[in-house]
């Protein structure tokens, strides 16, 4: 009998070897995000120059409508008497007192919302007895007008920065909580389990694994919640203006309704909007396209 072998394995081919490896390759290149600048002059012309086209066709359409005196001169202004207001409070240095006096008062009522906020949501995400107590609670908080708790605030606290700050808070709070809860709720459940064998367990859960896998819908939460602050801010600086308070924006706004100056008026709202764009722009966009860059979202931003 001839002795029994054993066949042995089968070495691929150089060419096997290649086309292998050419799969392999190309299998990472559809993981790995494709890095494209975009030139400068391109991103200024699809996203600033419809904005400055959009605002001179409404300046354009207003002084039309004040050419044809539809109302009255003291219900809509002139541009140019409008721009006339805004620049007297400019060259008279008054601006920069008012506009820090709102801006500080907004990031200091946005921080504090949230360390309170980002446990709550956490409490609220990851615990069932909390979120079934307090979880419907938070988002009826939301839906209400910040403006409600103006009164309340007056006769709890009276004129003083305690009013304004607590206005801020129950404005905030509840869009921060619910966007770390929703964003949360969308962390794929091995996350956690990896979480769990690696040893992570409690705070390290929360800061390693919960926190960076809900960063896109805690972000959204954090914009929301800014946003509500900054209306609540101004609610509460328009309601609960008083000589212990200061001049922000809202009590701006509010000295120019009470002197019937409509120009004052409009340049007041125009500085709060200002306001607006520019913390979207300068502060959460940029946090917004890192964060999707990162995550390979975003490759061409």
């Amino acid at each position: 009998m001839q002795p029994e072998t054993t066949p042995r394995p089968t070495v691929p081919t150089s060419p096997e070897l290649d086309d292998a490896a050419a799969e392999l390759a190309g299998l990472d290149a559809l993981d790995t995000p494709t890095v494209k600048r975009t030139p400068s002059w391109r991103r200024f012309v699809a996203t600033g120059l419809p904005p400055i086209v959009a605002f001179l066709l409404f300046v354009g359409v207003w002084q039309l409508i004040w050419a044809a005196a539809i109302q009255p001169e003291f219900k809509v202004p002139s541009p140019s008497s409008v721009w006339d207001s805004f620049a007297g409070v400019l060259t008279d240095g008054q601006v920069l007192s008012i506009l820090w006096t709102s801006i500080s008062r907004a990031f200091v009522g946005f921080l504090m919302a949230l360390v309170i906020a980002v446990p709550l949501g956490l409490l609220v995400a990851r615990v069932r007895v909390v979120r079934a107590a307090i979880g419907p609670l938070l988002s009826g908080l939301q839906s209400l007008p910040s403006v409600a708790w103006v009164p309340a605030a007056v006769l709890w606290f009276g004129l003083t920065d305690s009013t304004i700050y607590f206005v801020v808070l129950a404005g905030s709070i509840p869009s921060i909580a619910n966007g770390l809860v929703s964003g949360i709720d969308q962390i794929p459940p091995i996350f956690p389990r990896v979480g769990k064998v690696i040893g992570a367990s409690g705070l390290a859960t929360a800061r390693h694994i919960l926190l960076p896998a809900a960063l896109p819908g805690f972000l959204a939460g954090c914009k929301q919640g800014w946003a509500f602050s900054w209306r609540s801010l101004m609610a509460a600086e328009i309601i609960a203006a008083g000589p212990l308070l200061g001049l922000g924006l809202g009590a701006f706004l509010k000295q120019g309704s009470d002197l019937n100056d409509m120009p004052t008026v409009i340049a007041a709202i125009f500085l709060i909007l200002i306001v607006g764009i520019g913390i979207e722009l300068l502060v959460f966009r940029p946090i917004e396209r890192r964060v999707l860059r990162v995550r390979g979202l975003a490759a061409g931003v």
